[in-house]
């Protein structure tokens, strides 16, 4: 089992990163192509990276530790939509969020690989490179044998 997960963690790597193209659509405080690297504590707590796609999608990676069943590597990534208009605030931006994606979980024992659902709020700020998040992604778990999970946490990022 651990031979073949290991190959689809590194697809769903390098497959959230191919989906930038070189040219800048403008949005308010982040724009196309622009990158956010950063952190994210919780279940699990590692590096957090997000590339955006569109004014309002998109690409969302972790990679993480998980503390829970003993510890073990955590991958996931995820396609996201950004809704701008659903919360306003005086300054910056407060978009929800939704997307899904998947994930590796690598465990000497018990790799598993699974489906996400994420739901968040980011709020970014207006005049520094920074945007903090909180989000919750149920996810479920298909090999090697089905099992509900549920991902979370709040990170801060540095957007490029």
């Amino acid at each position: 089992m651990k031979r073949s997960i290991v190959p689809v963690a590194v697809l769903l790597l390098v497959s959230s990163f191919l989906c930038v193209s070189g040219a800048r659509g403008a949005i308010a405080y982040v724009d196309k192509g622009d990158i956010e690297v950063g952190l994210i504590l919780g279940e699990p707590t590692g590096f957090s990276g997000k590339v955006w796609t569109t004014a309002s999608t998109a690409f969302d990676i972790g990679l993480a530790w998980s503390f829970g069943d003993g510890g073990h590597f955590h991958v996931h990534a995820d396609y996201l939509f950004h809704n701008f208009d659903f919360l306003e605030v005086d300054s910056g931006n407060l978009p929800i969020y939704f997307g899904i994606g998947g994930r590796v979980v690598i465990k000497d024992d018990d790799s598993r690989i699974g489906l996400r659902v994420s739901i968040g709020l980011e709020y970014i700020l207006e005049n520094h490179p920074f945007s903090f998040f909180f989000e919750v992604a149920p996810v479920v778990d298909f090999a090697p044998e089905t099992e509900a999970d549920v991902n979370g946490g709040i990170g801060v990022r540095f957007i490029f």
